[in-house]
């Protein structure tokens, strides 16, 4: 049977052609009937049939930012059709959705009652089919996360967490993300560049994670613009890879306020908007926000990146964001201004909150969109 690249918090099958493996481990898990959680995206494109030719089933319509909707669709198909396992492959969006998919094939409803912030950690048991995640961008580091981000129907975007969501095996195949479109692989890149960032400068002792995510931001500064200048370059396309999922294996110590601001945002019903793209616009400003309470740690960032010193680091990303072409304000994105204040009280109960360097206030919520608009 396939012995795994790299075993840290889950099997990693990583390098070119490791999709090919897929068989063997699902045979090796005992799933002869999968489910394929992806998007409309990857089959018309056809990645979805070179990762996984015939499933038992196909679940395709997972939204930018999966909803519960998708989810209960999803599940009505894997019942439907007798599937014994999932392969999630994808974005972040279909590997979260592949992750609910399967707590909810074995655990009661509602989806919501596993959300962390409503207590759901305790209610998420080892009981699930296996699931296989193939990450066919560089960004989101969920073939390794323990965790899934839901919308659900009042616009609220929640964390599903639980050491038994980890995905059972991930496939990570830089070939799969050759030709990425360029605005596409900016966005997912930065959404692996404040994984990193953030991991890092959360308050909570964990000096392997630090390290993990020093070397993933290292490694994604180093190989972003390349991989988004040529669409073809293998070697860019594996280290952002490599940096996705270290920013993914970092979770452990929480994120911070980037991702408090872009949860609710990428929440919003008729607005689909990309959560990597959020998070480098937020970027910049969290940085000069979180500074007086991390200054070290911006020194250690800054002489990671090749800079001199870490007052400089918000500029440097702003510099990086304006050369691989992302929109640098949230009007760019169509963002309404007088949705921010309402977006404000949501950004501070996220759980991410919880772990930024500095405290924060509703009102420093509301600046933050405000500086970011």
């Amino acid at each position: 049977m396939p012995v795994p690249t790299m075993s840290f918090l889950t099997g990693i099958h990583f390098g070119p052609g490791m999709v090919s493996l897929l068989p063997e481990i699902l045979a090796e898990q005992g799933v002869s009937r999968p489910l394929l959680v992806t998007d409309r995206g990857l089959v018309d494109c056809g990645l979805a049939e070179r990762i996984l030719p015939h499933p038992a089933a196909m679940f395709d319509q997972v939204a930018a930012n999966p909803t519960e909707d998708n989810v209960l669709a999803g599940l009505a198909i894997y019942r439907e059709h007798g599937c014994d396992g999932i392969v999630a492959a994808g974005g972040g969006s279909p590997l979260d959705c592949g992750k609910a998919i399967a707590l909810l094939a074995t655990h009661p409803e509602p989806l919501e009652q596993y959300a962390l912030l409503r207590g759901g950690v305790s209610r998420i048991t080892a009981d699930k089919p296996p699931l296989i995640a193939v990450p066919t961008t560089a960004g989101t580091g969920s073939e390794v996360g323990r965790g899934a981000l839901i919308a659900f129907g009042r616009g609220a975007k929640l964390a599903l967490i639980s050491p038994h969501l980890y995905p059972t095996a991930a496939v990570c195949d830089p070939e799969l993300t050759l030709g990425l479109p360029p605005l596409l692989t900016a966005g997912t890149g930065m959404d692996a560049i404040s994984h990193c960032v953030e991991t890092f400068c959360s308050p909570k002792f964990n000096p392997v994670a630090d390290a993990i995510a020093l070397d993933g931001l290292s490694r994604a500064c180093r190989n972003l613009r390349v991989a988004v200048e040529d669409g073809g370059n293998l070697e860019a396309r594996s280290e952002m890879m490599i940096a996705a999922l270290e920013g993914g294996l970092t979770f452990q110590k929480g994120l911070g306020l980037i991702h408090s601001l872009s949860h609710p945002l990428g929440a919003v019903p008729g607005l689909p908007l990309h959560h990597g793209t959020l998070n480098a616009i937020f970027l910049p400003h969290v940085l000069r926000f979180n500074a007086p309470d991390c200054p070290q740690k911006m020194e250690q960032m800054a002489s990671t990146v090749g800079i001199a010193r870490g007052e400089n680091l918000p500029e440097f990303f702003s510099r990086l964001i304006s050369e691989i072409g992302l929109p640098t304000r949230l009007r760019n994105l169509n963002v309404g201004r007088n949705l921010l204040p309402e977006l404000a009280g949501m950004a501070l109960a996220d759980h991410s909150t919880a772990t930024n360097p500095r405290p924060v206030s509703e009102a420093d919520c509301i600046e933050q969109y405000e500086i970011a608009w």
